[in-house]
Formats: C-alpha cells, structure tokens, sequence
C-alpha cells in the first residue's frame, strides 16, 4: 500500500464530496416523506398496496446493490472507480425522479399499480443504485484518514440534512404553486432534477481518489458468490450493517409518518415544515460540533450517544401531546441525536474495509459499501412497508376528516414507540464494536504488507 494519506483534505474537496448526497437526497428525502403520501392521497391507491409494492422493491434492490459493488470494483477509468459513474447517471437520476410522482390520471386501478411498480423499482433498485453505491464508496477512496474519513462523513451528512431540509419544506409549496393536482408533482420534481444534475457535476469535478491496495493485497475479480462470503468474515461489517437497517428504519419511520402525525396527531398538516426544519436545523448546527466529539471520544460512542439522544426525541413525542414548545423541543432533540449518528455512520463502513482487508486479504471498497447499502435500503423497505402496513391495519382513512382511534394509535406507534424501542437495539449493537481502538494498529499492519491470513 501506498503511505497512508494523512494529507488534510481541502475545503472545497470537503464540500464538493458532501454535495453529492445532498442530490441524492433529493429522491431519498422524497420517497421517505412524500411517495406514500403521494400514492395514497393523490394517486388514490391504497397503504397496503403501496407497502407490499415497497417491500418487494427493496428485496430486488439488494440484488441490485451487491451487483453494482462489485461493477465499482471492477471499474478502471482515468476519472477512478466511482467518480465516472457518479457524471454518468446524473441526469438518468434527474429522469427518474421525474417518472417516479407522474402516474398518468387516466390510468385504471391495475394500470396504476403496474407504473408504480415499475418506476419505483426503476428509481430505487437500478438508478438510485448506480449513483449512491459509487458515492458512498468514493470516501474511503478519497482518504485512509480515519479521522478526515469522519470530516467527510459529516461535510456528507451535513449537505445531506440542507437537502432533506429543502426537500421536506419546499416541496407542498411547489406542489401548491404548480396546481395542487397530479402534473404539480411531475413539475416540482423536474425543478429538483435539474438541481440534481448540476450538484452531481459539483462533485464529480471536486474529488479525488488516492488510496490504492496494500502491494500484497489480492488483485483477482472475485466472483460474485466468494465476495459475498468474504463480507461475511468482516464482523464489524456485520455489526455495523445491522445498525444501519434499523438506522433506516427509524428514518423511513421518521419521515415517511411525519405528515400523518401531524395531519392527524397535531390536527395541522403543515406542522410537518416546522417540525422538520427544527429538526434540520439543529442537526446543521450541532454537525459543526461533531468533529471534536468523534476525535475524542471515537465513532462507536458517539454512535451509543446518538442513539440514546435520538431515542429520547422520539420518546418526548408521546408526553407533549399539543404543545406547539414541546413538539419543538421533541423535534431538536431528534436533531441532536441525529447529528451523532450521520456524523460516524458512513465513515464507519469506510473503516470496516481496512478490517476486511486485513482480516482475509482482498479489498473491497464497492462490495462493502454496496452491501451496506443494501443494508440500508433494507431498513428504509421495511420502514416503508410497516408504514403501510400498520396505517392499514389501524383502518387509516385516506382524506377524511376524523380517523378511529385505531387509527391514531398506528399513527403514533409509526412515529414514536417504534423508532424509540429501535434506538435501544442500535445502542446494543455498537457495545460490540471495537474497531475503534484496533484500527491503526491495523493499517500499520497493511502499510507493512501484513494481513492477519499472512500472520
């Protein structure tokens, strides 16, 4: 291996990196906020359909997921193995969005279901794919620095936040402006593509890739099934793919029940805009914060302490009933915890490759990222399907004035007992990762030619 890149990463590569998921959250933030509302309440097709619809998605979307891993690990280019495939699927991505909110009015009750299908499977499991998995492995690729991985990592999260913030605040507006009808949708998701587009150029233009393999680290392509095997060698990765889902879950949860919530629970739909944007906001703030914090105390506890701050947002829910003050502060807290988490949590699959390398001697920067991917679309499939699954199973009523009070109970339940009770799971996950403090003895070890199957 090359001399580990301790160099400091610039401002303007920094920033140029974190862009790229504020253009992918542009459709993340949109499927986790608004396709289900916009399924239901605009299309007219029912929650539990649209779950089923979600869930059979994300099982197609692992396939997918695992595939283009290892397509970016194949990958040989002047431009590296993931910039190219980020300007390449660009506006593929602004596209996508675009079809995914125009289902055509004049389509029956079958026909809709076979657009939604199709489109939702074309956004989430193929395009979606083809430009998340590079970007979210161009990390570890940029930098070996476990310490400028987490910089990225927040300059990410932090761009990520300023997306869904624009996303979840801007788009009922638009929606609005545009006609409040099926084609405002199509409309106000071509304004977002275009955005898109020219982010993902940003980044493209502003990265680079530098880490290269250990010299004695294998170079064969690996066949698709003794990838996946070697994965399952990596027991960090393992720990913290399993996080991830339920990380995924609670955000689909937290997104996607947010508009009900406040429809129903808050009697004020648009309460859903200053609930978010508390909570964005906040999230922005505290992320300038979270560099010194990770530096000192590492990115498994702050994981622990997120989760237990996250967890505790969610919980103030169920005691602040109206409160406009409460729901507010309910909200911040979220922010705070949710600061923690997506400061490390990508970063933290970034340094589960040295592990993985060192552990059997091969490197797999796309595979990992890939399957951690898979790990967390997973989680935001389940979340999407529990969303319509439990709103149908509480008799949710779409459009009508007073719902049961089973209804409310599944409202609520999607909103705050779930995601509570899953923030306990991740804190018992990550007292099992010590990677932490094993990790520069490890790239010590890599940069010497040493892997534990040498040993």
């Amino acid at each position: 291996m090359k001399k580990m890149e301790t160099t400091k990463i610039g401002i303007k590569e920094r920033f140029a990196y974190g862009l790229g998921d504020l253009g992918c959250n542009i459709i993340y933030s949109a499927m986790s906020a608004f396709v289900l509302f916009y399924y239901t309440d605009y299309v007219k097709v029912s929650a539990l359909t649209i779950g089923t619809i979600m869930l059979i998605s994300r099982l197609f979307d692992g396939v997918t997921d695992l595939i283009m891993g290892l397509i970016v690990d194949r990958t040989k280019s002047r431009f590296g193995k993931c910039r190219p495939w980020i300007i390449r699927m660009a506006i593929p991505f602004a596209i996508a969005g675009i079809l995914l909110f125009s289902v055509p009015s004049g389509l029956g009750e079958t026909s809709k279901i076979i657009y939604i299908f199709i489109t939702y499977n074309l956004v989430s499991s193929v395009v979606y794919t083809a430009i998340n998995v590079p970007y979210a492995t161009l990390n570890a690729l940029i930098t070996q620095d476990q310490y400028e991985r987490s910089v990225l990592s927040i300059f990410r999260m932090t761009l990520a936040t300023t997306g869904t913030l624009l996303i979840t605040n801007l788009t009922l507006p638009l929606v609005e402006f545009f006609g409040d009808n099926l084609s405002a949708w199509t409309k106000t998701f071509a304004v977002f593509g275009i955005f898109a587009v020219i982010i993902f150029a940003v980044t493209f233009a502003g990265t680079k890739e530098r880490v290269k393999p250990s010299k004695n680290t294998k170079q064969e392509k690996l066949p698709f099934w003794k990838g996946i095997g070697i994965l399952f060698k990596n027991k960090y990765w393992i720990m913290i793919t399993l996080t991830l889902v339920f990380i995924f879950i609670q955000y689909s949860l937290n997104g996607g029940a947010a508009v009900y919530y406040a429809k129903v629970v808050l009697h004020d739909a648009k309460m859903v805009g200053p609930m978010n944007l508390v909570a964005s906001v906040v999230q922005i703030v505290a992320m300038f914060t979270m560099a010194f914090f990770v530096k000192r105390i590492g990115k498994r506890n702050m994981m622990i302490v997120g989760a237990v701050i996250y967890g505790l947002g969610f919980g103030m829910f169920a005691f602040v009933g109206l409160s406009y003050a409460g729901v507010m502060f309910a909200s911040a807290l979220k922010g705070i915890g949710n600061a923690c988490i997506s400061s490390c949590m990508f970063a933290i699959v970034s340094d589960t490759i040295e592990y993985g390398e060192w552990k059997t001697g091969y490197r797999t920067e796309g595979l990992v990222n890939s399957a951690s991917s898979f790990g967390f679309k997973v989680g935001n499939g389940l979340g999407s399907a529990m969303l319509g699954w439990i709103l149908a199973l509480g008799n949710y009523a779409e459009n009508s004035v007073a719902q049961s009070a089973s209804s409310v109970m599944a409202i609520k339940a999607l909103f705050i007992y779930i995601p509570a009770g899953i923030a306990v799971i991740q804190i018992i996950i990550m007292l099992f990762y010590h990677l932490d403090q094993e990790y520069d003895a490890i790239v010590e070890d890599l940069r010497n030619g040493k892997t534990e199957v040498r040993a």
